[in-house]
C-alpha cells in the first residue's frame, strides 16, 4: 500500500500554465506530459461507493494498472493500492491485502461494469520546498458519465518526502499566484455524482462513521472534515444564488463550529482561535442572505393573500426583493475571495496537524457519553425557566440545544441498534425545541425588519407599507405566543440518554 499525501485545487484553465512556468521561488522547472484514461468500476447499487472504496483501471503509456483507494473522505492521506493488469477490466484477484478484499467475489466480479470515465492530460513538475520535495501535477480534460461530461482543469498537490507542513506552504503559495481553490472532491466522487444525475445544486451533509476505538482527537479530525466537506460543497450553490446552497453551507459551518465546541477541552487554543474567527466571519457574511430569504418568503410574499392592499403588499415585497439580492451578492463574494480560499487551506492544515491540548487516554466512546449527559443536564436546567429568559437568553438556549442535536448525529454509529431509536427519539424532541426557538428567534429579527421597513419607506408609499408591516408583526406575535408553550412542554420533557454508547 501507498499512503497518498495530497491537496487537490479547481483553478482557472488560464490560471493553469503559469503555475508550472514557475516555482515559488520564480525559476522555471522540467516538465513531464502523459495522457491519462481512467475507467471506474462498480455495481449497478455502488456498492464500492457505499463502502468508501473506488476501483478504477488507468491506460498509461499502453499499460493497464488498476486502482484501489479507501480512506477518510476529503482527508490528505488516503490509502492507495496499485497493480499492473492485462488489460481495461479489473482483475480483483489482483485486489488482496486491500480493503476490497473482504467485498470480493465471484458476483461481484460479474456485476462490476464502468461507472464513469476521465480523460486527462497531465502535466507534472517536481518541486523542493525547503528540505521536501512535492509534485505538481496539472490534469486538463474532462470527465463523464455516459451523455453528462464536464471539463477538468485541476491542480494536485503530492507529498513525496518530507514534512506535510511544506505541502501547505507550497499549497498557500499556488492559491496566492494562481487563485486556486481547495476542493476536497476527487475525480471519484465527481463522477459518481454526475453518474447518478448530480449537478451544482445545493448539497447535504454525509454520514459520519465512527469506531468506538477512536480517540478523542481522531474522532474530531473525521467529524471536522465532514463539515468541512459539506459547506465547500455548496459553495457553487451560493455563487449561482442557490438560497438553499446558502442554507446549507451555514449548516456546515454551524455543524463544524458545534463540533469545534464539543471538542473544546482537547483542541489547542491559539490556532483554534484562529479558525473560530475566520469561520465566523463566513458565517457572518452569509447569514443576510438567509435572513432576508425565509423573511420574504414566510412573511412578506403572503400578506397579499390575507387582506393586505396590494400597494402596500407590492411596495414592501420590492423592498425586501432588492435587499435580498444585494445579500446573495454579498454571500456570493464571500466564497469568491482571496479570503475564503485562504480559510480552507488554514482550516484543512488545523484539522489535519493539530494536537490534542493534553493527553487522553479515553476512547470516543466514553468522550461522547459525558460530552452528551453534561450538556443535556445544562439544557434542561436552563429549559426549566424558559418564561423568565429574555430574547437573548433564549437564543442562547437554541444554540446550546442545537449543539446537542449535531453531537446526537456526530456519535449516533458509536451507539447499538436498541440505543438508537432513544438517540432518534431525544433528536426528534431537539429538533421540536430548537424550532420553536428559531421561530421564535427569526420573529424578533423579522420584527426590526418590518420595522425598518415601516420608518424608511418614501412618502408615497409610508402609509401603506406601514400597514403591511404592522400586519407581518402582529400575525408573528399571536404565533409566537403558541411556540412559546410548545417549546417549555418539550423542555420539560427533555430527559438525561442514560445509555452508553455499544448500548
Amino acid at each position: 500500500m501507498n499512503a497518498e499525501t495530497e491537496l487537490k485545487f479547481r483553478v482557472a484553465p488560464r490560471s493553469l500554465s503559469s503555475i508550472l512556468r514557475t516555482g515559488a521561488n520564480g525559476r522555471g522547472r522540467e516538465r513531464a506530459e502523459q495522457a491519462l484514461v481512467s475507467t471506474y468500476y462498480d455495481t449497478s447499487k455502488h456498492k464500492l461507493r457505499r463502502h468508501g472504496l473506488t476501483l478504477r483501471v488507468r491506460k498509461v503509456d499502453g499499460r493497464y494498472v488498476q486502482t484501489v483507494k479507501a480512506g477518510n473522505a476529503g482527508s490528505v492521506t488516503r490509502g492507495e493500492w496499485e497493480n499492473e493488469v492485462a488489460g481495461a477490466r479489473p482483475e480483483l484477484e489482483k485486489a488482496r491485502k486491500t480493503p476490497l478484499e473482504d467485498l470480493t467475489t465471484k458476483k461481484l466480479s460479474r456485476k462490476l461494469k464502468p461507472v464513469f470515465q476521465t480523460e486527462v492530460r497531465r502535466t507534472t513538475q517536481t518541486r523542493r520546498v525547503r528540505k521536501s520535495q512535492i509534485e505538481l501535477a496539472v490534469d486538463r480534460g474532462r470527465i463523464g458519465a455516459g451523455p453528462r461530461a464536464r471539463p477538468i482543469a485541476e491542480l494536485e498537490l503530492e507529498l513525496k518526502s518530507g514534512d506535510v507542513a511544506d505541502l501547505f506552504r507550497l499549497a498557500r503559495n499556488v492559491e496566492r499566484k494562481a487563485g486556486a481553490e481547495l476542493d476536497l472532491r476527487s475525480k471519484g466522487e465527481r463522477g459518481y455524482q454526475y453518474a447518478t444525475g448530480g449537478g451544482r445544486g445545493a448539497q447535504r451533509a454525509e454520514p459520519i462513521e465512527l469506531k468506538s476505538e477512536l480517540s478523542p482527537r481522531d474522532a474530531f479530525r473525521v467529524i471536522a472534515l465532514s463539515t468541512l466537506r459539506h459547506f465547500t460543497a455548496n459553495a457553487d450553490p451560493v455563487r449561482d444564488r442557490d438560497s438553499e446552497g446558502v442554507h446549507q453551507m451555514r449548516v456546515g459551518l454551524r455543524r463544524l463550529r458545534a463540533a469545534i465546541s464539543l471538542f473544546d477541552d482537547i483542541l489547542p487554543r491559539a490556532s483554534t482561535a484562529r479558525v473560530k474567527t475566520e469561520l465566523k466571519w463566513l458565517t457572518d457574511e452569509l447569514a443576510p442572505a438567509r435572513e432576508i430569504d425565509v423573511f420574504l418568503k414566510e412573511s412578506v410574499q403572503p400578506v397579499a393573500e390575507k387582506g393586505v392592499p396590494k400597494r402596500g403588499a407590492r411596495a414592501i415585497r420590492e423592498k425586501f426583493s432588492r435587499q435580498r439580492a444585494a445579500a446573495f451578492g454579498r454571500a456570493r463574494n464571500a466564497v469568491t475571495s482571496a479570503r475564503y480560499r485562504r480559510l480552507l487551506i488554514d482550516v484543512i492544515e488545523w484539522i489535519e496537524t493539530g494536537q490534542s491540548r493534553a493527553d487522553d487516554d479515553r476512547s470516543i466512546a466514553a468522550y461522547a457519553a459525558a460530552v452528551l449527559d453534561r450538556r443535556l443536564r445544562k439544557a434542561r436546567k436552563q429549559g426549566m425557566r424558559l418564561n423568565d429568559l429574555d430574547a437573548t437568553q433564549r437564543h442562547k438556549l437554541r444554540i446550546r440545544i442545537k449543539k446537542i442535536r449535531y453531537a446526537v448525529d456526530f456519535f449516533r454509529s458509536l451507539y447499538g441498534n436498541r440505543a438508537r431509536q432513544r438517540l432518534a427519539d431525544l433528536s426528534d424532541r431537539l429538533k421540536r425545541i430548537q424550532s420553536a426557538l428559531g421561530s421564535l428567534n427569526d420573529f424578533m429579527a423579522h420584527r426590526e425588519l418590518a420595522m425598518e421597513a415601516a420608518l424608511a419607506a418614501p412618502p408615497a408609499n409610508r402609509r401603506a407599507q406601514a400597514f403591511a408591516s404592522g400586519f407581518i408583526v402582529g400575525q408573528e406575535h399571536e404565533t409566537a405566543v403558541g411556540l412559546r408553550k410548545d417549546a417549555a412542554k418539550e423542555l420539560h420533557r427533555l430527559r438525561r440518554l442514560r445509555v452508553d454508547p455499544d448500548g
